[in-house]
């Protein structure tokens, strides 16, 4: 098949207008424009990292008078000091923003996911909604980083409770938590870290919840048990620092190998399929070492899960986390979650469906509303992802592959990104100070954003026309839409399949507001609605031409995630992944990119991370890599009884809020504890039981 690359050219010739005429409709590129100033954002309080929490061991310790009565003294557990590490992890009184807290009452959320099972290792997805940030704890945390100043953050301590860098930076000697215990009392160690990572990160036939792959932390890298508390990590870089992010949630989180490794096809006679489904939604109690365990699974109803009894982490009385004792999913939809949020029918929601955003201030604004809402920065933003890889990935048809090469055109993709009247996509959803336009690349809530470094092509319809018509493509029957040229995909209209996820309204609302202004330039786009599962699958498998996806960690954090900001591996990118000969075939700038990308993760010293994260944004925004739709803050809403909630939270960042706000350590004031408790003085029972103990 002809390449639409040089198609362009000798198509071009062949228009009536002139190549001059063309650049002379062309707008000419600016920096976008400043946001409207948003008076209801929350300002964050910045601390220090090391003011958050440490490791020690102390002189007592204590745990809700109910198991100690119902459980130890009846013999069924061991006493509360037996259950912790060595040196368990103590949260700082002085970062707790209303100090130590009281045992009791539960957490009430509404999520629109559904579980496909407890196998997060094995690609299975617990529903989102902080379920699996409930019940999985990874070898690093970086969601309470957003309350750390920028020149102190690196990630904080978690399962590996302190590191040490060799003398030449290549390799990382990692030191686990002592003593700690998965949820029904077996020793955590590193053979459940070296089990993630032989058996399901470097399996080629197990896919991880988040994508983790070798890629993930470094061509070449190699990891390898010590001793029973000790991993040593070899990369090919000096001094990747940036890897530490990535073994923070949920890229690197190990699942119980004493559960799982019997399971595994590697050890045992089951296909992998049978292996990612060996423990479905039913399959109660699944040991953990998050501070939850879920006990109760009710089939598009009700997760229900329960204090974890060997959870490993205290405050600085002592006293074992956490103080709730019991979490609710109430599985419905995303936009209920909010609207009982601000009934008071829920506890906590992240407010990120800004169609919601007018009517949840009027009720928390009025004297007996039973939440209160936090807005944060703008860190919620869409763009439409074109796929790139144009050598196989996915193995498209005729009609695809001539899409990809026109996705790879600089001209089409101006075109595109120059049609979209971005200040119309964002008023649709909501009106107001709310929305931002957003060209594309890093959001501007984010530290490493610069607006300078940003270029940004206004609307103009009649000069994305001209661009098109320079990427070669005009109306050849007449219908109002272009057609390829003539022995291209049979010289029909441009036909692009567009995926969009159908669990949020938002998403739905953007897309149909992309079709119809595309139509104005005489692009046919056809929806292919999916929900998330579905949308990830389709995605991930490369059938998709393109799809509009909400900004990830690596635009708004940057650290976090980074390697998906260029295909600097086969499967790293978002949109442009390898076939099975692992060949990316990158575009002459995708090449800076990388580059940019590569220094950004082997480099220590701030300056130049902030020098290349800029020119990286101009390089990106220059050439349209990924094309910004709107962004937007996003609120927290939280019933007004809880305790201990950080001030300015964002509603992602680093992680969602669930994880930011350091649930283990938000409580309930006694006088405002409600009965909301479904299993009362109840732990969780042995693996696979049906409830709790």
């Amino acid at each position: 098949m002809r390449n639409l690359r040089s198609i362009g050219i000798a198509a071009g010739l062949a228009l009536s207008v002139s190549v001059p005429a063309l650049n002379a409709f062309a707008s000419e590129p600016t920096v976008p424009p400043v946001p409207a100033t948003f008076p209801a954002e929350g300002k964050i309080k910045y601390v220090a990292r090391d003011s958050v929490l440490e490791f020690k061991a102390l002189p007592e310790y204590h745990e809700p008078g109910w198991v100690t009565e119902k459980y130890v003294k009846a013999g069924k557990l061991p006493p509360v000091k037996d259950r912790l590490p060595k040196e368990p992890l103590v949260f700082k009184t002085a970062n707790m923003p209303d100090g130590i807290g009281v045992y009791g009452d539960t957490m009430r959320h509404v999520i629109g996911g559904r579980p496909e099972g407890w196998n997060y290792g094995a690609g299975q997805t617990q529903g989102w909604g902080g379920i699996d940030i409930g019940l999985s704890e990874c070898l690093t945390r970086t969601a309470p980083l957003f309350q750390v100043e920028a020149k102190d953050t690196e990630p904080l301590p978690n399962l590996a409770k302190s590191w040490d860098w060799s003398a030449d930076g290549h390799k990382l000697t990692m030191h686990l938590v002592e003593g700690a215990k998965w949820s029904d009392g077996v020793p955590f160690n590193a053979d459940d870290v070296m089990f993630y990572w032989d058996d399901e990160v470097m399996d080629p036939n197990v896919s991880p919840l988040n994508g983790a792959t070798q890629e993930t932390f470094g061509v070449g890298t190699t990891l390898k048990k010590i001793d029973d508390y000790t991993v040593e990590w070899t990369f090919k870089d000096a001094f990747p620092k940036q890897h530490l992010y990535a073994m923070a949630y949920g890229t690197f989180c190990p699942g119980p190998a004493h559960i799982l490794k019997p399971q595994h096809p590697k050890y045992s006679k089951n296909t992998y399929d049978q292996f990612k489904n060996a423990f479905p939604p039913e399959y109660m109690n699944m040991p953990v070492m998050g501070a939850w365990v879920p006990v109760e699974y009710r089939a598009d109803d009700i997760i229900v899960m329960r204090r974890n009894p060997y959870y490993w982490k205290v405050d600085e009385k002592g006293n074992q986390l956490p103080y709730l004792n019991e979490l609710h999913y109430k599985l419905s939809t995303w936009a209920d979650r909010d609207v009982q949020a601000v009934a008071g029918a829920g506890d906590f929601s992240n407010l990120e469906q800004p169609e919601n955003f007018v009517a949840s201030l009027k009720r928390a604004a009025e004297p007996n509303a039973p939440a209160r809402l936090a807005f944060g920065p703008r860190l919620i933003g869409y763009n439409l992802r074109l796929n790139f890889s144009a050598n196989g990935w996915g193995n498209p048809d005729e009609r695809g592959q001539a899409i990809r090469e026109l996705n790879r055109n600089e001209d089409f993709r101006k075109a595109v990104t120059m049609a979209l009247d971005r200040k119309a996509l964002g008023d649709s959803l909501v009106k107001g100070p709310f929305t931002a336009i957003y060209p594309g690349g890093l959001s501007s809530g984010t530290s490493f954003y610069d607006r300078k470094s940003t270029v940004y092509y206004p609307f103009d319809l009649e000069g994305a026309k001209a661009e098109l018509a320079k990427a070669g493509l005009k109306d050849t029957d007449g219908d109002g839409f272009v057609n390829f040229p003539a022995g291209t995909a049979g010289g029909k209209n441009v036909e692009i399949v567009m995926l969009v996820n159908n669990d949020y309204t938002t998403d739905k609302s953007l897309a149909e507001g992309v079709v119809a202004q595309m139509e104005k330039l005489g692009l046919r786009i056809v929806l292919n609605g999916l929900n998330g599962t579905q949308r990830d699958a389709t995605q991930y498998s490369g059938r998709f031409d393109w799809l509009i996806r909400r900004n990830e960690q690596e635009l708004t954090s940057v650290v976090q995630n980074t390697v998906q900001l260029a295909p600097v591996g086969p499967k790293t990118s978002w949109d442009h992944r390898a076939p099975e000969s692992g060949e990316v075939d990158l575009m002459p700038f995708e090449k800076d990119l990388v580059d940019i990308v590569n220094k950004f993760v082997s480099s220590a010293d701030n300056n130049q991370r902030a020098s290349l994260m800029r020119d990286f944004q101009k390089i990106s925004t220059e050439h349209v890599y990924n094309i910004g739709l709107t962004e937007y803050p996003g609120a927290l809403i939280v019933n007004k009884r809880f305790s201990n909630i950080p001030q300015g939270t964002p509603i992602f960042m680093f992680n969602w809020a669930e994880d930011s706000i350091i649930r283990e350590r938000v409580f309930v004031a006694a006088d405002k504890q409600a009965k909301y408790e479904l299993f009362p003085e109840e732990l969780p029972g042995k693996p696979g039981d049906k409830g709790p103990m």
